[in-house]
Order: C-alpha cells, then structure tokens, then sequence
C-alpha cells in the first residue's frame, strides 16, 4: 500500500514533514504473534486460582474472599499503575512496554514457584500481585500495535487477533488447572500439582520474554497507513502533551458514555469469571472440572466473536452499529445464561456459555476500534488504558456485588443484576455519537494524495 508524492514527502506541520509514503512491512505478523503470546501468559495466570477455589480453600486453609482477591488484585493495581504506563508507552513505544510487561510477568510466575506448599500463601499473592502489575502494560497494546503496524483494511483485523491473545490466556487459565491440580484431600498431590502448574507457567514465560527482548522493534522505518503517519508527524514525547490528550479524552462526550458502556460489559465478565468455580459447585457439586471447560467455553466463542467482529468492522467500517448489535447480543446472552443455570442439565448451561462469550467476548476488540474511531488523533494507547482502567474499577465493584447477592439470594437473582447493567450499557451505546475520526482523515489524506 502507498500514497506518495514524487518524492514521498509532502509539506510541514508544526516543523515536522509530513510522511506521505505508507508500506506494510511482513515484520508486523511477527510483532503480531509476539504480542499474542506476552498477552497469553500473563491472563493465564488471572483466573488459575479462582477457577480451582475449592481446592486452594482447601491447601492453604484461607478464605474464598482470599481466592477470589487472587482476582481482584488484577484489576486493583492496574487503576494506579495505568497513567504512568501509559506514558511510558507513549514515550518509550512498543518495544519497552512489552519486554517491561513480559519481564514483569516472568518475575511473578517464578515467586509462584516458590508457593507449593500449604503455609506459604503469602508468596502466592506476591508472585500474582506482580504479574497483575505487569499486565498494565499489556492491556492497552492491542489497539497501539495495530494502528502502529497495519494497514487501514486490516486494522481491526489486528487488533482483534491481539485481544484474542489474552482471551487465550484466560482460555487456558480456566482449562489447565483443573486438569493439573487434583481434586482430593491429600495435600501432598494437591502440591505436586500446584509445583506443575507454576513451572509450567514460569519456564513459559521465561521464553517468551527472550523472544520479545530479541525480536520485538517499536515501529516499522514507514507508517503502515496515512492516518498513522499523521499521528507520527504531530506526536510529542512532552509530559504535558500527554496530560493534555487525557484531558481532550475527558471531554469527549461519545467516550465518556463509551467508558461507561465498556465498563458495564467486560465488568460483568470478570464478575462472571471471578466467581464461575463456587456457582457452578453450586448445582452440579462433582463437576469442578466443568467449571473449568464453561469458562474455557466463554472464552473460546468470544475468541472467535472477537475475530469475526474485527472482520465485520475491517469490512464495513459500520463501528457504531456492529458496537450496539455485539451490546444487546450480550445482554441476550445474559439473560439466557442467568437462566440456565438452575436447569439441571449441564449440556444446556454448555451452550448458554457460548452465547454469552460469543458477544460478551467478542465485544473487547468492538470496544477498542471504537475507540480508536472516536478519540482519533489521540493514541490508541491512551483511550485503551483509560478504557481498561474503567473496567477494572467496575470489576472490582461487580464482582464483590455479585459475590454478595449470589451468596444472599442465590445466583439468578446475581445474574439479573448483571443483566441489569447491560440493559443500562446498551442505551448509552445508542447513544454514542458516530464520529469515525480516525476513518475520516484517512479518507480525507487519500483525497490529498
């Protein structure tokens, strides 16, 4: 792809050249794959103890709000930590944000190691506390390394394919420690099962920092498309230009009502997933092991949601439409799912579960693109962190809400509360203005050149 002048460059802007000349570099997949994975390891290790409460109550004789907090504290430290990686990701680039998150990540699964044995809870949460540091500079990339090394018809695409690296992650979170971990009262297996999960994890992480510190570059030497280089000729390493986009973003009236949207429907997920193990022990007692495989069946259907959205949008660029139809599919989803549970059958509560992550799901790369779309010259990885920063706080609240009312009421009346907040989030979806920024001066260089 180009668009260039004879000699590919193509007047000034506040002292900078313009870049006109655009290429796709075949690096970018690469970069691509790379991000997937750093993105994988880091969400595995979310949900690997929350998905298996029953047995960790049982080992380290703590309580489930001590299992669960192995959870929250994921979205806990990334509400602090979220403006300065920001930053850094805005000054440092690709390269420093991944191989910083990578690291991080590493460091974390190997205190884990440490924490096989029955008294030694404490360095479980330090080891967790430290890979859910590290995913705050993980979380806002997909978008960032998309816009920074793809092409305007492929944008989505990418995005997609990167948000589903951390769906895969939780994808094996949910699956591998059921599978890992026996279900029994002798604590000697639980620990030889604990000590497989934790190597595996630390001796995976370990190599996929190597690759990212080896082979991961910050940018292509060209812009992948012309919006991108318009964002490169007016970016600015300046503290004070980065304080200033925040507050452009603050008064943005179609991303504020995005935040709150956004934060309703991916709240309401780790909500789900945070308590998945204890509710579904609550109608099928001997089916830990199905706990595991729902979850793994929300997050699979809304990998594929995820990539069949980012298709859809790389298509018809019909953002706001596809971001309101993926909505309401979710709350769909909700309602049947709240539904189900109590049916008796767990083939039924199987295909409820694909419903529901379908859009639920599929909705996270939906939210990013319109993002991008609505908040555009701002970087990409300024509205996906203020995004995630906003899920996080409604994670936290969500989850402690559906905890209590599930163990109040019971859990349909939990479900309805979360299907509550959805009816919520999709009348202020309708309400976001279709303002495709981004896509408008793409269209609008094109005509120049």
């Amino acid at each position: 792809m180009s668009g260039t002048t004879d000699n590919g460059v193509a007047g000034t802007h506040n002292v900078q050249p313009t870049i006109t000349e655009c290429k796709l570099y075949k690096r970018r997949w690469l970069m691509l794959v790379l991000f997937v994975l750093c993105s994988m390891i880091n969400a595995v290790q979310w949900i690997q103890y929350s998905i298996i409460s029953n047995v960790v109550i049982r080992f380290y004789n703590v309580s489930s709000f001590a299992v669960d907090f192995t959870s929250i504290v994921y979205m806990i430290t990334y509400i602090p930590l979220i403006f300065p990686a920001s930053w850094i990701l805005e000054k440092k680039g690709l390269r420093v944000a991944m191989v910083a998150g990578s690291c991080g990540t590493m460091i974390g699964a190997w205190f884990k190691v440490a924490s096989s044995s029955p008294d030694r809870f404490y360095m479980t949460m330090l080891g967790q506390t430290i890979a859910a540091s590290s995913q705050v500079f993980i979380l806002n990339l997909p978008a960032r390394l998309a816009a920074v090394w793809f092409g305007p018809s492929e944008v989505s695409t990418a995005c997609s394919i990167g948000v589903f690296g951390n769906q895969f992650g939780v994808a094996l979170g949910f699956l591998l420690p059921p599978l890992l971990v026996q279900d029994t009262g002798d604590l000697y297996a639980i620990s030889a099962g604990l000590s497989r999960m934790f190597y595996a994890t630390a001796i995976s992480s370990t190599l996929v920092f190597i690759l990212i510190y080896y082979f991961v570059k910050p940018s292509p030497p060209l812009p992948p498309s012309l919006a991108q280089a318009n964002q490169r000729s007016t970016s600015s390493n300046d503290p004070k230009n980065f304080v200033k986009s925040l507050w452009r973003l603050v008064y943005n009236y179609g991303f504020l009502l995005l935040l709150l949207s956004y934060g309703m429907n991916v709240g309401s997920f780790y909500a789900i997933s945070t308590l998945l193990n204890q509710i579904i022990l609550e109608h099928f007692p001997d089916n830990a092991v199905d706990a595991g495989r729902i979850g793994l069946t929300i997050v699979l259907a809304g990998m594929v949601g995820s990539v069949v959205c980012g298709f859809i949008l790389d298509r018809t660029h019909l953002f706001k439409e596809t971001t309101l139809v993926v909505y309401g599919c979710s709350l769909v989803g909700m309602v049947v799912y709240a539904f189900t549970l109590s049916c008796g059958h767990i083939l039924v509560v199987y295909l409820s579960a694909i419903l529901l992550g379908f859009f639920m799901n599929g909705y996270l790369a939906v939210g990013y693109e319109l993002a991008a779309e609505l908040t555009y010259p701002e970087s990409e990885g300024t509205s996906s962190g203020m995004l995630n920063a906003v899920v996080q706080v409604f994670g936290i609240v969500f989850t402690l809400i559906y905890g209590c009312i599930n163990n109040a009421a019971g859990d349909k009346k939990a479900n309805l509360f979360l299907a509550g907040t959805l009816v919520l989030g999709t009348f202020l979806t309708a309400m976001i203005p279709s303002d495709l920024r981004r896509q408008a001066a793409q269209e609008k260089k094109s005509l120049v050149n």
